[in-house]
């Protein structure tokens, strides 16, 4: 683009408003049987001291010749930032925007929301960053009304709502177990993002078709339990996307 072109450009971008873009990530995994969202304590205003989501704003550029960064590029960023966790580590989809004029009162703020699954054993790698005093795994069924910052108890709302509709239909799950998984602990996924028991042998027969689907395969060893050992099952890496 010519110099005239781009100066023309901008003037009539100027005649826009230009609202500010943030990604908000909603960080799940599974801890004694429970779903668990990872939260922020702000460390500044505003709502300082509050609980939040974990995220932040989209970097952009000076203009017509840089733009700035991509979205998912942003979210893979605020993630490391704010947990330390990487991209490749974790299930991470975008699955909203939100956008309602007062969401935050320093700005109009459209915000891009994502859902991180992490599972258990590297949850304990999460560390705090960014402006967060401190980072805290909170079961969802635990938090009370009026708990976090924003609007993010309704992005969290949401991002339930999403994962439930693809529990059933995709490799979800998965991200929320270890890497071998007994049929209770997947069970248990199940149970605890539906917000409802899931009856064992309803279930069985469901990880019978996954297996018989090629989503499934048995895992070497067993797992040690207060009754009998288990066996060991893990997702197929290149099984089909749709276990429906």
């Amino acid at each position: 683009m010519r110099a005239p072109e781009v100066l023309r450009a901008r003037k009539t971008l100027a005649a826009y408003a230009r609202p500010a873009v943030a990604v908000d990530l909603v960080i799940l995994t599974l801890l004694d049987g429970a779903l668990n969202v990872l939260l922020v304590r702000r460390g500044e205003p505003p709502f300082e001291g509050k609980l939040a989501l974990p995220g932040g704003f989209l970097r952009v550029g000076n203009g017509v010749e840089d733009q700035g960064e991509d979205l998912d590029a942003a979210a893979a960023r605020e993630l490391e930032e704010e947990t330390g966790l990487g991209a490749e580590d974790v299930l991470l989809e975008q699955f909203a925007t939100f956008g309602r004029p007062g969401r935050d009162p320093r700005m109009r703020v459209l915000s891009v929301a994502y859902y991180a699954l992490v599972r258990p054993e590297l949850a304990r790698r999460v560390r705090a960053g960014g402006d967060a005093a401190e980072t805290c795994w909170e079961p969802v069924a635990e938090l009370r009304a009026g708990a976090l910052a924003f609007d993010h108890a309704d992005i969290l709302r949401v991002a339930l709502e999403r994962m439930r509709q693809k529990l059933d239909t995709s490799t979800l799950a998965f991200s929320l177990v270890p890497e071998t998984f007994t049929i209770p602990e997947l069970r248990t996924v199940f149970s605890a993002v539906k917000g409802e028991p899931q009856d064992p042998g309803n279930f069985r027969r469901r990880v019978t078709r996954l297996i018989e689907d090629g989503v499934l395969e048995k895992a070497p060893g067993v797992r040690r339990t207060a009754s009998k050992p288990a066996a060991l099952y893990r997702f197929r890496p290149r099984a089909p996307r749709s276990v429906s």
